[in-house]
């Protein structure tokens, strides 16, 4: 049942103590301190243990595009609550380490975890599942609080509408995350690997002994809702997302000259062009046309193991976009698509509204959605 009463429900058991039990589910509440964090902007020296190599900070810090403030634009390195913080994790109550786990990740630039508990909980009921709930670099609880303060991000909105009055979409929601990508676009490639390389660890770390999961992550799958296509083929301009200035100036690094700021940078282009698998395929999914026999030989490799969920009306990350990017620019990858439709309002940021809609509509569309994903987790 996905209703706003069973959301605020699990929100209430989530935000509770470090063991939480459920209608027979367990929620634990699990410290994780990020070993990554070093890759992230705001030092003058940086080392990779992997090659044994060392590289000093190159070009400036920010981009001179507004007036910086501390409380924004806090050396990245520096912020305390993306390198430690806690995640939680729902699995069912019967004593036993987990057989299979998922991890759930959000939208970009989310700020908490209320929509997402319950997809949590139906992929553990019907899974069998534990689920973790895994916040990426500077989102929910890895951002300070004051980037999603109503007041603050109100004004700064405000100010910034003044010295860009040609914006689009600058919201109290959205300010944060545009002033930051919009003063140095680059941070979009380091908290993206830094993400990556918590995942792993923290992998690494279910691996070496915990009680709830077991040791064993073969048989992987990954189920895409709303998601799927390469940078340069979605619009992100939304007053929940980014604004039009910070979207521009993304497209113009990612984008357009990212191999010149390759050539530049000799820490970012060993990253992406130096035996870091991860960076290869970050690289790999900015733009359509690049490294692209590349991106399709591995969506070939994992195809019958990809599963991709796409909504008609989405503008943000449209479904021929994705289909063009999972299927491959000859429809050669037998990836399997599916472009659903609600017979109700909806969107990409909020597929499932719970506001000026019919409740038993949005619950069917909710049950449709999740029971394709949960037979194909199964």
């Amino acid at each position: 049942m996905y209703s706003k009463e069973r959301t605020k429900q699990l929100a209430e058991a989530f935000y509770g103590e470090e063991l939480r039990e459920f209608e027979g589910l367990e929620i634990y509440r699990c410290n994780f301190r990020s070993q990554a964090a070093d890759v992230l902007p705001g030092a003058d020296t940086y080392y990779c243990p992997k090659h044994q190599k060392k590289f000093k900070r190159n070009g400036t810090f920010y981009n001179d595009v507004e007036t910086i403030t501390e409380d924004i634009h806090a050396k990245d390195i520096s912020v305390e609550e993306n390198r430690e913080f806690t995640y939680h994790l729902m699995k069912p109550k019967d004593g036993l380490p987990a057989k299979k786990i998922t991890f759930l990740f959000h939208g970009f630039n989310e700020k908490n975890w209320d929509k997402y508990y319950s997809w949590g909980e139906r992929i553990c009921r019907q899974t069998g599942s534990a689920v973790v709930f895994f916040p990426i670099a500077f989102h929910m609880q890895r951002a300070p609080a004051l980037w999603s303060n109503p007041r603050e991000m109100f004004r700064l909105s405000e100010n910034r509408k003044k010295r860009f009055p040609n914006v689009i979409n600058s919201s109290l929601s959205n300010v944060a995350i545009s002033m930051r990508l919009h003063a140095m676009p680059q941070r979009y490639v380091w908290s993206g690997l830094q993400t990556y390389y918590d995942i792993i660890q923290l992998i690494e770390e279910f691996k070496e002994g915990t009680t709830l999961v077991n040791r064993d992550f073969s048989d992987t799958k990954v189920l895409l809702f709303c998601g799927g296509a390469v940078f340069n083929r979605f619009t992100p301009v939304s007053k929940f997302i980014l604004d039009s200035e910070a979207n521009l100036a993304l497209y113009s690094y990612l984008v357009e000259h990212f191999d010149s700021f390759l050539a530049q940078d000799p820490r970012l282009r060993h990253y992406i062009e130096e035996d870091h698998t991860a960076g290869k395929v970050l690289h790999a999914m900015l733009n359509f046309l690049n490294l692209r026999e590349f991106r399709e030989g591995l969506f070939k490799e994992s195809a019958p193991d990809i599963h991709a969920i796409t909504l008609k009306q989405d503008k943000v990350i449209p479904p021929f976009e994705i289909i063009n990017t999972l299927k491959g620019a000859y429809g050669d990858i037998d990836i399997n698509v599916e472009v659903l439709d609600f017979d109700h309002e909806y969107s990409h940021e909020n597929p499932f509204p719970q506001k000026r809609v019919d409740p038993a509509k949005v619950n069917e569309s909710y049950n449709m959605v999740f029971d394709k994903a949960c037979n194909f987790l199964n």
